[in-house]
């Protein structure tokens, strides 16, 4: 008699009722639902829920239900007809200060979504979505880099009492003019012992009254600088959808200058610029503490070094027009509270550069004030600038310093969130865009679900008019295969795309490899003479190197295409993956099992129904 352990019983069990709990959400659907949230990325007022339930009554629009976070609000409705009504009149009542975008929301029960058991995430090909390839501009990027050179030699410079005629960029670089012989042979040293400015290439131009410089940046350096401007980019962007609560985006790098950025269930193109191409930078400015700018906004009369700006109440403020640190510096921010006077605070952390040009200033500024000025660049060139926060510097500031003098708590988190996502270290274009319908998302599952049905049916006749009982046992095992696939996708928050249905449809197809192999060792065991419980045993023992040979080498293959493939790969590499690992177990495990069930608890069995 075939011995088979109780604690196989009982883990296959576990596994079982795990699988079905995170497979369950995928069988809800969908309802579909508008999300509301504030174009900044700020928390929405409490009266909104009231306006927008006000503006859907006006409009005869029954709600199926509603959900609410401090940065978002979802309304779900029965069908799509009353969806497309509810975002038209949400965005008549709201105006453009809130992002109003279509979605499709998880209609899964709240007792399996207090488990964590969500549906699979779904992909821009079959949920639907917009599709934009962003190019960054490269030539502004190192435009602007020389210009912070050109400010950072200009300091060191005047910091060593160098005499200069002018420092300016131009086609071929820097130019330095200098006074004289003494000067540029002490701005020589002064450049090259510089930490911030050593990475230069300095060239002296010959000439009898010429004392100029030509400083150069190396490829290598300005490389650098370039694939530093796109990741930095890349980051933003992430952050700032990531911020505005759009379900699973997609923000990658394409080539050496392009991202991809994917927003499954936006339906709404413009909307989705807006989300995009309002990105934004920082400033960090000192304040002019010589001159009143009500009066200089009343007069004209703006002193030469520097510029009026206005903050977010209105009132005139004037900052110096020489920038102490720019947003592509800022490595982070969060919000607190002040130690010493338990007022709301904003931490923030700069990168090396940004730390020690912060730190020369403030070093020098205790006591005096310095603006944080937003600036924002929307859709169709239009650019607003604003100083978001003015505050005084308490002591000198390095790599991490706070920002205080903010009124509440909501203030300081806002500004924590600008912060965060506010820095584009290049300007970005979108150059190609492309918006996937629900309709057609519908139509792409539909026609995957029936590929993998038809695969599916097809192997479970074959199996069970071939191998009879032992087919049979092998589709009980190929159909907990298919829940485990989608459990594990479901659980690890997998992207699900035409690729990935692919996959699933090849590991349907594979998945039944294994029993083949089993079942036929066993044919052949009976062939040979062996009793039936002795042919069980050894088909399964003597099959299992060849299984385990087969599917770990197609792993290995799965494993290559995701760590080198880019994102349809990717998703069918996570399925064939998956698939593998799971099948491995059914077709093993779990076939040996139901085996021991029917044949494994009888003294004598005289035929196997194979």
């Amino acid at each position: 008699m075939n011995q088979f352990p109780r604690w196989k019983y009982i883990l296959i069990a576990i596994l079982l009722v795990v699988g079905a709990i995170y497979a369950a959400p995928n069988l809800s659907g969908d309802n579909p639902a508008v999300q509301v949230s504030h174009d900044k990325g700020f928390n929405l007022p409490v009266e909104i829920r009231d306006s927008i339930n006000s503006a859907l009554t006006a409009d005869d629009i029954p709600v199926l239900a509603s959900e609410t976070t401090p940065a978002r609000l979802l309304f779900r409705f029965n069908n799509t007809e009353e969806q497309l009504r509810a975002a038209d009149s949400i965005k008549a009542a709201l105006g453009d200060e809130y992002v109003v975008a279509l979605n499709l929301a998880p209609a899964t029960p709240d007792w399996l979504r207090n488990l964590g058991a969500d549906p699979m995430v779904l992909g821009l090909d079959l949920q639907g979505g917009v599709h934009f390839l962003m190019q960054v501009d490269m030539k502004t990027a190192a435009s602007q880099q020389l210009d912070r050179f050109v400010d950072d030699i200009r300091v060191s410079l005047r910091d060593y009492k160098i005499r200069y005629k002018s420092v300016r960029h131009d086609n071929q670089g820097i130019l330095v003019e200098l006074r004289s012989l003494e000067d540029r042979d002490k701005s020589l040293t002064t450049i090259n012992n510089d930490s911030g400015l050593n990475v230069l290439t300095v060239k002296e131009i010959a000439g009898a009254d010429s004392f100029n410089l030509r400083i150069t940046v190396p490829d290598t350096v300005l490389q650098e600088l370039k694939d530093t401007a796109l990741q930095q980019n890349i980051i933003t962007l992430r952050n700032r959808v990531n911020e505005l609560g759009v379900a699973e985006p997609v923000v990658q790098q394409q080539g050496g200058d392009r991202i991809v950025v994917q927003l499954p269930g936006v339906q709404d193109t413009a909307r989705a610029k807006k989300i995009l191409g309002a990105t934004a930078t920082l400033e960090y400015r000192a304040v002019d503490e010589t001159a009143n700018p009500v009066t200089a906004l009343q007069t004209g009369r703006i002193p030469p070094t520097s510029r009026l700006y206005y903050e977010r109440d209105g009132s005139p403020v004037l900052l110096k027009k020489r920038m102490i640190v720019s947003g592509d510096q800022l490595t982070g921010a969060s919000a607190g509270f002040d130690q010493r006077s338990g007022s709301p605070s904003v931490t923030v952390t700069l990168d090396g550069v940004g730390a020690k040009r912060m730190l020369d200033f403030s070093r020098n500024n205790v006591g005096n004030r310095m603006g944080v000025v937003f600036i924002e660049n929307k859709p169709g060139g239009i650019r607003t600038e604003e100083v978001i926060s003015v505050a005084v510097i308490r002591e000198p500031l390095g790599s991490r310093f706070q920002t205080s003098g903010l009124d509440s708590v909501d203030e300081a988190g806002q500004l924590a969130l600008l912060l965060r996502a506010g820095a584009l270290a290049a300007p970005v274009e979108i150059i190609e865009e492309r918006t996937v319908g629900p309709s057609l998302g519908q139509d792409n599952i539909e026609k995957g679900f029936k590929s993998v049905v038809i695969g599916f049916v097809l192997v479970l006749i074959f199996m069970a008019l071939y191998y009879k009982v032992f087919g049979m046992i092998a589709n009980v095992a190929l159909f907990v295969n298919l829940v485990f696939i989608v459990a594990m996708l479901s659980l690890l928050g997998a992207t699900l795309t035409l690729p990935g249905i692919a996959g699933i449809v090849l590991t349907v197809g594979m998945a039944v490899d294994a029993n083949v192999l089993i079942f036929e060792r066993i044919r052949e065991e009976l062939r040979n003479g062996n009793t039936p419980l002795a042919s069980i045993r050894s088909g399964y023992d003597k099959a299992f190197s060849t299984i385990a040979d087969a599917n770990i080498t197609t792993l290995i293959a799965a494993i290559v295409l995701f760590a080198f493939g880019t994102g349809p790969i990717k998703g069918f590499a996570v399925t064939l993956s998956l698939g593998i690992i799971s099948s491995m177990f059914t077709a093993i495990v779990l076939t040996r099992a139901l085996v021991n069930l029917i044949y494994g608890r009888r003294a004598k069995v005289s035929k196997l129904s194979i």
